[in-house]
Order: structure tokens, then sequence, then C-alpha cells
């Protein structure tokens, strides 16, 4: 099994740097591309399905149809697709705050919305947010939660109960006006790539056992479920990569 998960690890750090290079459509980095930021969005209300995800990706149009959709929803999804491209141009970089930033600012730059509501974009929040009813981290301290957090990380031995601590600390401080939860997982997968770790897609099928999750963490601080959830993420997207190996 070890085996089999090097070699699937070899492949992704081969291929997507390839087919994107290349503008491949057909291969598992535009497959992991919409997976990605179309589950991730849906997770945070996205109302694109995977049919005009898939459409935006490979041809920058949306299919005929008679429903409705959001501007906002297809701004984020190319700036998820940006931001993809960023991760993957930027993964052999020491994860730092700079990064973090540069990572929200492809998500959310051509957001019209956020920039209308005078959200920062690329950079920390400047107004406070909650998570549901719970508070997080004021904008004034977010920085120094931020240092501390990537200081504790970067001092670990890099394994799935550290990365769910990590993702867990992280939407907990919630550093950003808005994005947290799609730049926290973009970390999340990159953070796989770069130290040998099948990568971890969240599903939105899963979306209740994520937030449940999280909310274990934020009151309990046990990141189990979050670990049972991310060994199962991870075997999901697994198979999804033996289809084009």
């Amino acid at each position: 099994m070890e085996n089999e998960k090097k070699e699937v690890l070899d492949f992704l750090l081969g291929r997507f740097q390839i087919e994107k290079e290349k503008f491949d459509r057909s291969g598992i980095y535009a497959f992991t591309q919409r997976l990605l930021a179309y589950n991730s969005n849906k997770i945070e209300g996205s109302t694109l399905t995977e049919e005009q995800t898939a459409s935006l990706f490979d041809h920058g149009t949306l299919p005929k149809s008679d429903d409705y959709y959001r501007a906002k929803d297809v701004e984020e999804m190319n700036g998820h697709f940006l931001m993809f491209n960023r991760m993957l141009d930027t993964l052999a970089e020491p994860l730092t705050q700079e990064l973090i930033k540069q990572y929200h600012y492809e998500l959310k730059s051509g957001v019209f919305e956020d920039r209308a509501n005078g959200y920062a974009i690329g950079d920390y929040k400047k107004r406070p947010n909650m998570i549901g009813m719970y508070q997080t981290v004021e904008p004034q301290s977010v920085e120094r939660e931020m240092c501390l957090l990537l200081e504790w990380y970067h001092a670990q031995e890099i394994s799935i109960s550290v990365l769910a601590e990590f993702h867990a600390r992280f939407e907990s401080i919630h550093p950003f006006q808005d994005g947290n939860g799609r730049t926290g997982r973009m970390l999340l997968f990159r953070e796989c790539l770069k130290n040998g770790i099948v990568p971890i897609v969240i599903e939105d099928a899963n979306r209740n056992q994520y937030l449940e999750a999280l909310k274990e963490y934020r009151e309990e601080k046990s990141v189990d479920k979050l670990c049972t959830l991310f060994e199962k993420e991870q075997q999901f997207y697994l198979e999804k990569c033996r289809y084009f190996m």
C-alpha cells in the first residue's frame, strides 16, 4: 500500500506540471482542478454544478441553461482555478504568511462583490468575523496568531494528525474576511502534496461531517473526527487517481 501511495504521489507531482503547461484538459491535473474547485466552493454555498464547473474550466463558458447563477460564484470558481495554479507554481517554497496571502489574492482578486464591500484582498481581515455563533481571532491579533501557528507547524513532523490540527487552527483563526475555508483546504492539499502524503479533497457530500469535526476541535481541542474524515477523503482521491495511471 505504501509503495502504491508513493507511486501516486510521484505521478501527481510529474503530471500536474506537465499537463498544466500543455493546457491539457483530459488528465489528472484538469480532473483535480474541477474536483477541488467544485467541492470546495460548494461547501461554501456555490450554486454552480459539476457540469458548469467543468465547462468553466475547460472552455471558459457556462453551458446553456434556464437556471440562474450568481456572478460571484463564477468569479470565485475562476479564482479557485488560479489559486490551484499558484499553489503548484510555489510548491517548492516554504509555507509563510506571505504565501498564504498570495493564495487568497488569487482566489478573491476578481470578485466584484468583495471589492465593493471593502474586503481586504490578499491581506488579513480588517473587521471581526464569526463562524456561525463562534467568535474568531480579532483582526489586530491575526498576524501574531498566524505567526504562532506557522512556528508550531514548522517544528512538527508532518502527519495526518498534524495537518488536521493545522487546518482546524487555521479555520479557528479565520484570518481573512472571506475565503478562509477555500484557502485553508488549498493549504491542506498543498501540504499533503509537498510532504509525500496522499492529498485530501473534502467532498461536499461530507460537508456535515467536516463541519462537525471542526466544531469538535473548537470545543474540545480534539482532531479525532477530522483525522477520520481525512483518511476517508484520501482513499476517495486515491481511487480517482488510479484511473489516470
